[in-house]
């Protein structure tokens, strides 16, 4: 049976305390992970963020199956925190203005539409710039906005494929393995939130604005990390090495007489601490065939055995305990269950949950940067579909109530009247 942690309410920051990014207002076209998480960063940190999604559907990831409350999808509800959500329907021309609007007013669009849709709509940087010249728009896509990889579709899980970096993970005598959560996705995010705030200190220096591009091929081929970098220096293509990188006997999984650990013991001096300080086993670095990195390596299976049959002798509290004690790193290997009730998650205040217009309350998993004077904004859960749309087109467009009628007779936010905010 499931044990699911408490979820306390958030505690509200300092009232009138500074965020970093007061003021700014950001046009967020994007959908699926990869650009929602950027904008979501941008949202935590005070900048106004402005979702736009289709009427029909809104952002695919509404219909995520992995869990759901209150009507919304837990995929949608992690990636869209602190956004006001408008519904336009970008195939009719009085939603394409109602975007134009909201671009001259803005500092910053991200988009991850298909190649050309952008453009097809009037919408794309070139269109855009002259109406905004301090515009920083940010496209996120698969292989880029321009050359003759521009228009095919791709996804997290093929640009690991791709770009080689799938192929680093599993186990040498099985097959690749894509990573469970989608970790292109979500470092394409973060890319494309840097290259946003290195594009507005450049503003500040520069006086305009400009186009940045972040592509999932590009951080996916990025994240091979010092395995590429070691292939293009030896011209060895590096393999699959299960839970230790490089085949390193001392990193991975143990088991302990009633459970696993994860240990990560990787240069001589944690090496000489383990055996003989933890594992009392003071032949494991006598002995010629283990005195060394290199003999370790290259005696990897009989070490292997030789620590995992230890392990195995004892119980994992007493281990956990004794290498804490000889500084040892060292960890629980947990389940999603085990890790988000866990005291680190607890003492660290990760979990909490917030209000929600549908479901009551839901949870929240808080930002993980802190900071000491620019704390993350009080959390609001995402918007409903087309939540915010009266609201920004009456407080940040100035229309009055006959033009938003027009705009909804004439079918700019979908067949469906928009949502009001109370």
């Amino acid at each position: 049976m499931s044990t699911k942690p408490q979820l306390p309410e958030r505690p509200l920051r300092a009232v009138g305390g500074p965020t970093a990014l007061d003021g700014l207002l950001v046009i967020d076209f994007t959908r699926v992970v990869a650009g929602p998480a950027c904008t979501q960063t941008l949202a935590d940190f005070g900048a106004r963020v402005i979702k736009i999604e289709n009427p029909e559907g809104g952002d695919d990831t509404r219909a995520y199956e992995h869990a759901e409350i209150g009507g919304e999808s837990a995929a949608y509800l992690s990636l869209n925190r602190n956004k006001s959500g408008i519904a336009l329907d970008l195939s009719v021309p009085e939603a394409r203005e109602v975007a134009l609007d909201l671009i001259r007013n803005a500092d910053v669009v991200v988009e991850n539409f298909s190649s050309g849709i952008m453009k097809k709509f009037g919408l794309d940087y070139e269109a855009v710039a002259p109406l905004n010249p301090r515009l920083i728009y940010c496209s996120i896509s698969a292989y880029g906005r321009t050359g003759p990889f521009a228009s095919r579709p791709g996804f997290d899980p093929i640009t690991q494929a791709e770009s080689g970096f799938m192929s680093l993970n599993g186990f040498a005598d099985g097959p690749a393995v894509r990573t469970g959560p989608p970790v292109v996705d979500m470092a394409t995010g973060m890319s494309a939130c840097n290259a946003i705030l290195l594009a507005l200190l450049a503003r500040d220096r520069l006086g305009r604005g400009q186009q940045v591009e972040v592509a999932l091929f590009d951080v996916a081929m990025g994240m091979t990390g010092f395995y590429g970098m070691a292939y293009l220096i030896n011209g060895e293509n590096p393999g699959r090495f299960g839970n230790s990188p490089s085949g390193s006997p001392t990193v991975g999984v143990y088991e302990a007489s009633d459970g696993p650990l994860y240990m990560a013991c990787a240069n001589d001096r944690l090496y000489r601490r383990l055996v003989v300080e933890v594992l009392n086993r003071p032949d494991l670095i006598n002995d010629p065939q283990f005195a060394t990195r290199k003999a370790r390596s290259e005696n990897k299976e009989l070490l292997r055995t030789a620590i995992g049959e230890v392990f195995a002798s004892d119980t994992l509290e007493n281990w956990m305990a004794k290498m804490k004690l000889a500084n040892i790193p060292v960890g629980y290997l947990r389940t999603v269950e085990e890790g988000f009730n866990a005291p680190e998650a607890r003492e660290r205040a990760r979990l909490s949950r917030i209000p929600h217009r549908t479901a009551r309350w839901v949870p929240n998993i808080e930002p993980p940067i802190s900071m000491s004077l620019t704390a993350p904004v009080d959390p609001v859960a995402a918007p409903l579909l087309g939540e915010h749309t009266e609201e920004v087109m009456r407080e940040t467009l100035g229309y009055d109530a006959d033009r938003i009628a027009t705009l909804a007779q004439k079918g700019a936010f979908g067949l469906r009247k928009p949502a009001t905010s109370d």
